[in-house]
């Protein structure tokens, strides 16, 4: 590829609501343009985005697919985001390399909740957007009604720019608003243009394209004075002014355009290639990107080729045959294969190797990457999130914010001796997705992999076994469970062995108490020697090594206090091993008399959900043993529930949330303390606990 200015180069993510038309778009946006010969289908995986095993098999994007291509002297490119809830993280960093989110929404089934989520990152991240209507082909499809929700759901800066001439139930025509011409569309998608509808194409449409040119001149009128007295003088607008107030709208958040597009027979995809080239900001028209220099102040980075280097590391795909590929979106300055730069993050140096521009799985090598553009390195070890620099000038940018990993499952090897290669392997994807976590839970002793849902640790799963061979077995994680005693005793534990030779002799006298401690705590008051010092330790460590294990279900024991009182030795039989022995013996029957019971813990949750949903999840909280301990609202109609819940109840919580909320809630759950549990489960968790161990 040739050296583009950074003016003519546009960085475009597609985000939106699962099975909307994404890649289905940028296959034909890709198609239309010449970058690719075919017409590929997701249905059946010979998509230019969709090119990984699990994709193909799944029929859905999972990763963040980069598709850079040439157009009318444009550099483009496309990253087209998973929509699926479970692959959030995805979505984060396509529309953070990103100047432009265009947002799908599917003419059939309108505004769903991913659009509302793209849309709120977008602004989170104050990005240009930019509606397309997918699937206007489908019989059931309505754009007109889909186009009064989005201004519904997303308020007045929303702005028809494309829309179609409807006869008798189907598209006949397409009209350009800013140009104010008609197209038409033959088999191959081809346009050609024709007369602007009459009354007898379309009652409606006459009366509606007056609207909708109000509705658009309104829109850029509120970009500029100039243009604002103009509007108020019943002045026209010119196309280029057209063109220019939505431009700037677009990149200043007041104007948020429509367009509608099949990518079946490809109609509206060279229109919506037009506004590509006259709509959207490039990168050094966006707002000059905030960092940190290394005193920690704040400094203004902008897109200027001629500035030192400033670059950021937005994704990371571990490729078992190429190594670590991560994907670079250059701030300022440009970017040399064979160079070295400053990990700012870091503080290391960074030795960058070839460089590639990618399209889906094709990856040609360029020797350099311009301020604006989005490029590929290969075998560095920078991680997501990671700023490179030049030494001139060293800068760091803010990380991404991703959501906290909400569902988890314990992983075991299915081959034994696996173990290691699982561990290396699950670092792996771990780079490659940061809302994945991976580790062993103290108490259980497990290997506990979480993420943001049940497909995601399926995926996460499925990888590990084709791109590293390991497979495994997913289950559900065990409850930590402890137990405790409620009252006071006083034992004695007596070790007393007579065989040839020396015999074993050990006796103790014990109170054991409850406390609050998560260790035992051992104490002494021997008085005349009864046992001597030097077998105390044998007596703390034989205690120590007993609370590993309760005499309920074999779970550790916790808040005990354990007091040496008394006892008697054989000055020739007694030895450590023998005090030690006794010790245990006294444990165990100590415990059986201090009333022992179970303990559970107990997360604190805090849930943010839209209102109309917290009659129903407060409800659910109630099945499931949990304290509702307040409610506050948030803002944008949600509102935060607090509640004290016990965690064998919440395994499953995310799912729950997720079908109630429609995907709109989120939570957190952190471990608190723990609490007694209640009689009535008390078996239950006993024969539960005993099965596992089994």
């Amino acid at each position: 590829m040739k050296e583009y200015d950074v003016n003519k180069v546009k960085n475009i993510a597609f985000a939106g609501h699962n099975g909307s038309g994404k890649t289905s778009l940028a296959e034909a946006i890709l198609y239309k343009a010449g970058a690719s010969d075919r017409l590929g289908k997701t249905a059946d995986g010979t998509t230019v985005c969709d090119y990984d095993p699990e994709e193909i098999k799944r029929k859905i994007s999972i990763g963040t697919a980069l598709a850079s291509f040439e157009y009318n002297d444009l550099k483009v490119n496309l990253l087209d985001t998973p929509g699926l809830f479970d692959f959030a993280a995805e979505m984060i960093e396509g529309i953070r390399a990103s100047d432009t989110v265009m947002i799908t929404v599917s003419a059939k089934s309108g505004v769903k909740v991913g659009a509302r989520k793209a849309y709120e990152e977008a602004v989170k991240q104050g990005k240009s957007k930019m509606f397309v209507v997918t699937k206007i082909d489908d019989k059931d499809a309505n754009f007109f009604n889909v186009l009064t929700e989005l201004k519904t759901v997303f308020g007045p800066t929303v702005c028809p720019v494309v829309v179609p001439v409807i006869s008798n139930g189907q598209i006949v025509e397409y009209v350009n608003l800013i140009e104010m011409k008609c197209y038409k569309y033959d088999a191959k998608g081809n346009a050609i243009e024709t007369d602007m509808p009459t009354a007898e194409i379309s009652e409606k449409f006459e009366y509606r394209v007056d609207g909708l040119v109000a509705a658009v001149s309104e829109a850029v009128a509120e970009t500029s004075e100039e243009l604002m007295e103009k509007f108020f003088e019943g002045e026209a607008f010119t196309q280029k002014e057209l063109i220019d107030g939505i431009h700037d709208g677009m990149n200043r958040g007041v104007i948020t355009p429509v367009v509608c597009t099949s990518a079946v027979d490809l109609a509206g995809i060279d229109m919506l290639l037009k506004e590509i080239e006259l709509l959207l900001p490039s990168p050094n028209e966006v707002y000059a990107a905030e960092a940190y220099t290394a005193t920690k102040d704040v400094t203004e980075v902008k897109c200027e080729v001629s500035d030192p280097l400033s670059a950021f590391v937005f994704k990371t795909v571990a490729d078992p045959f190429v190594g670590k590929m991560s994907f670079i979106r250059v701030m300022s300055g440009k970017l040399s294969a064979n160079c070295e730069v400053i990990n700012s993050t870091t503080g290391g140096a960074e030795k960058i190797g070839k460089l590639y521009n990618l399209c889906g799985k094709k990856q040609t090598e360029v020797q350099t990457a311009y301020a604006g553009d989005i490029v590929v390195a290969s075998k560095i070890s920078a991680n997501t999130g990671d700023t490179l620099s030049d030494s001139s000038r060293v800068v760091e940018f803010a990380n991404m914010e991703f959501p906290r990993p909400c569902y988890s499952m314990a992983v075991k090897a299915k081959a034994q001796g696996d173990e290691a290669k699982i561990s290396s392997s699950m670092q792996r994807l771990i780079e490659e997705d940061p809302t994945l976590t991976y580790e062993q839970d103290e108490t259980t002793k497990e290997q506990i992999l979480s993420g943001l849902g049940e497909q995601h640790i399926e995926v996460a799963a499925a990888k590990l076994k084709s791109k590293f061979g390991v497979e495994v077995n997913l289950t559900v994680p065990k409850i930590a469970y402890k137990e405790t005693i409620r009252k006071k005793v006083k034992v004695q534990g007596r070790h007393k062995k007579q065989s040839g030779g020396h015999g074993q002799f050990g006796d103790v006298w014990i109170e054991f108490e409850p406390c609050v401690s998560d260790t035992l705590i051992f104490e002494e008051k021997i008085f005349g020697g009864a046992v001597p010092k030097n077998y105390f330790p044998a007596v703390q460590k034989g205690l120590e090594e007993s609370v590993k294990k309760g005499v309920l279900a074999g779970c550790p024991v916790v808040g005990l206090k354990a007091i040496l009182v008394d006892g008697s030795y054989h000055p020739v039989d007694s030895s450590e091993m023998a005090f030690k022995t006794a010790a245990s013996i006294a444990y165990k029957e100590g415990l059986r008399q201090a009333d022992p019971v179970m303990l559970e813990p107990i997360g604190e949750l805090k849930v943010v959900a839209p209102d109309e949903n917290t009659g129903d999840i407060m409800g659910e909280l109630n099945k499931r043993r949990g304290r509702v301990l307040g409610m506050e609202p948030v803002g944008n109609g949600n509102t935060m529930i607090q509640a004290e819940v016990p965690m064998r109840e919440m395994h499953d919580f995310a799912m729950y949330l997720r079908q109630t909320t429609r995907g709109l809630g989120s939570f957190t759950l952190d471990f608190v303390r723990y609490e007694q549990l209640p009689a009535n489960l008390l078996t239950e968790v006993i024969s539960a606990v005993g099965a596992d161990e089994a």
